[in-house]
């Protein structure tokens, strides 16, 4: 049994900011702390993105990109705001964003709301008691019974965890029909820091929200034509690599840990937990015609082509969304999907060209692999 997609919606915040604008805004911040402003424009260029979405950017009446939320570092020692202050900024922010993302979803399959019968959300970026999942209660009048579940401070491997609940909460019960919402403020949590790697985490992480319904295989919903199912799913925490990343909770936000080992330890590791994953199925890496890779960043995504041997091409909607949104955690990885699910025509070069593999990694370190396949008229589903 698999969990079938009937529909995604993605949607970020209005006001974008593009990426060289953010380099400057970023040592505008850091004052004395930035490093010299030809370093933090090549830190920033060499992250791929072109541009980032965030809640704290407004617009003024000449139509130029503002914000007020982080003030420049007037000592050596200034942090910013608080933690507190910024989870205020969360919990006004993030219903608004998930709500719409909620709608879209909505608006891409026949349901209303009041059919739902599971709701899963997701973040890594903000916590409030009642949470966001008791806010979409309210806001699309849900069942006061509905079974709830919150996946916290996961990371970027979040979503993948909010799919692996799904998918069990649609084979205990044929009539599930469950709602999947992820919402990451990651611009929140700008570091007033000359530390290297909380300024990557600075120049790559990014806003946004998405949703996601599906239901058992066995219902009825599930046979919309060209549909995509989850099969399956692996999650495998990598051994002397817990230190290699993390997200910590400090006084002034939270605090990234991202070592440059990342990239050559997902490399060593991946090709043979991809291919024992995908020996279930009696499939092989090159009958894949589609790859949705989180995209922690350009090495990530580079070091994961080369290991799995893959196309220069097979990564393009990974990078597309990186250089778009950038790292928007746990919800990136449904922006990359909802692109390649929209796809009408499959490629015809690949023996099983209705199958895709996705996978992201997180702290840990953790890898999360899993395997979609559409299903048509003359397209089969892949053996579960």
């Amino acid at each position: 049994m698999s969990l079938t997609i009937l529909g995604i919606g993605t949607v970020v915040p209005q006001q974008k900011i593009q990426q060289h604008h953010a380099a400057l805004l970023a040592g505008s911040l850091l004052g004395s702390k930035a490093p010299a402003e030809r370093t933090m424009q090549a830190m920033y260029r060499q992250t791929r993105i072109q541009q980032r979405f965030s809640v704290v950017l407004d617009k003024s009446q000449d139509g130029e990109i503002i914000q007020d939320f982080f003030d420049p570092a007037e000592t050596q020692g200034d942090r910013g705001p608080t933690t507190a202050k910024r989870m205020q900024r969360y919990e006004g922010e993030a219903t608004p964003l998930a709500t719409a993302a909620v709608k879209k979803a909505l608006d891409r399959t026949n349901l209303k709301p009041a059919a739902i019968t599971h709701l899963i959300t997701c973040s890594c970026t903000g916590f409030q008691a009642p949470g966001i999942d008791v806010a979409l209660m309210k806001k699309f009048d849900l069942s006061a019974q509905i079974s709830r579940t919150h996946i916290g401070f996961m990371g970027c491997h979040g979503g993948f965890n909010a799919l692996r609940v799904a998918k069990a909460y649609a084979e205990s019960d044929p009539h599930a029909v469950v709602l999947i919402v992820c919402i990451e403020l990651c611009s929140l949590h700008f570091q007033y820091t000359e530390d290297p790697e909380q300024i990557v985490a600075n120049s790559i992480f990014a806003d946004g929200a998405a949703a996601l319904i599906g239901c058992s295989s066995e219902s009825p919903e599930s046979l919309a034509p060209d549909g995509w199912s989850l099969v399956d799913q692996t999650s495998v925490l990598l051994p002397n690599s817990a230190d290699h990343m993390g997200w910590t909770i400090g006084d002034n936000g939270f605090e990234m840990t991202l070592s440059p080992e990342v990239p050559a330890r997902i490399a060593e590791a991946l090709p043979s937990l991809t291919d024992s994953f995908l020996q279930r199925h009696h499939v092989m890496r090159n009958n894949i015609a589609h790859w949705a890779v989180h995209p922690g960043g350009p090495r990530i995504l580079t070091m994961v082509e080369e290991a799995l041997q893959l196309s220069s091409k097979s990564l393009d909607t990974s990078r597309d969304i990186l250089a778009q949104y950038g790292n928007m955690s746990s919800a990136t990885i449904f922006f990359i999907l909802e692109q390649l699910f929209a796809r009408k025509k499959l490629d015809p070069t690949h023996q099983n060209n209705n199958t895709c593999v996705a996978m992201a990694f997180g702290p840990g370190l953790t890898t999360e692999l899993a395997l979609f396949t559409s299903f048509s008229d003359s397209n089969e589903r892949v053996p579960t």
